[in-house]
């Protein structure tokens, strides 16, 4: 199967709901986004990388046999969660993604990507439920494999490049050491957003994360 056709949703020839029966999914798999290998280890394209280490940290893992990326299944918030980095290269993250999906046989919804944002500010953390892709390779790869864009999506901001600089060269490089501490803080607030998010919904993780700390 192509990754281009969009996946088949088993509720599109439903009866109609009243959109207070209309069930949301809830988290079951968090997909970190970056580009492979030693070259892009540590620059800010690999913060979602980054977040899924930190939510690592200290938990009991399990890893799964699964081509195209790294799979591992935790314990967050009480729940058995299934983490994803894929393998292959930031434009070639929704094949794997797509793939988990359908051996799960959950819907895109209950999956929450994670990814830089350098149009956010240093620090700054935003999640959504849908929405555009934003000029993220990544997202974008997610999207057109999965044929929509509702899926959610927790950006974490990297800061912007310098004046006249090119984004693209801005988020393959390292943070600056002055940005080593703030970045810590943001990976521990994603850390606590995505626990949120699994054990109390994605709204309520939108609500007490999204606004930029002081």
């Amino acid at each position: 199967m192509s990754d281009r056709t969009p996946m088949r949703n088993p509720e599109m020839h439903a009866p109609e709901k009243h959109a207070s029966e209309v069930r949301i999914p809830e988290i079951r798999i968090i997909v970190g986004l970056g580009n492979p290998g030693a070259r892009y280890a540590g620059t800010r394209h690999n913060i979602g990388f980054e977040a899924v280490a930190a939510l690592l940290d200290g938990r009991t893992s399990r890893r799964c046999a699964f081509a195209g990326g790294t799979l591992l299944e935790a314990g967050i918030a009480g729940r058995e969660v299934a983490l994803l980095c894929p393998t292959g290269f930031m434009n070639r993250s929704g094949g794997p993604l797509r793939r988990l999906l359908e051996i799960r046989r959950v819907p895109p919804g209950a999956a929450l990507v994670v990814c830089d944002d350098y149009a956010l500010p240093l620090g700054a953390l935003r999640t959504r439920r849908r929405g555009s892709d934003g000029g993220h390779n990544g997202l974008a790869s997610v999207f057109r494999s999965l044929g929509t864009i509702e899926v959610p999506r927790m950006r974490l901001g990297v800061g912007a490049p310098p004046q006249g600089g090119d984004p693209a060269d801005h988020v393959l490089s390292p943070f600056e050491p002055s940005e080593v501490q703030p970045v810590a803080a943001l990976l521990a607030r994603a850390v606590e957003a995505i626990e949120t998010a699994v054990g109390q919904g994605l709204e309520t993780a939108m609500n007490r994360f999204n606004r930029t700390p002081a």
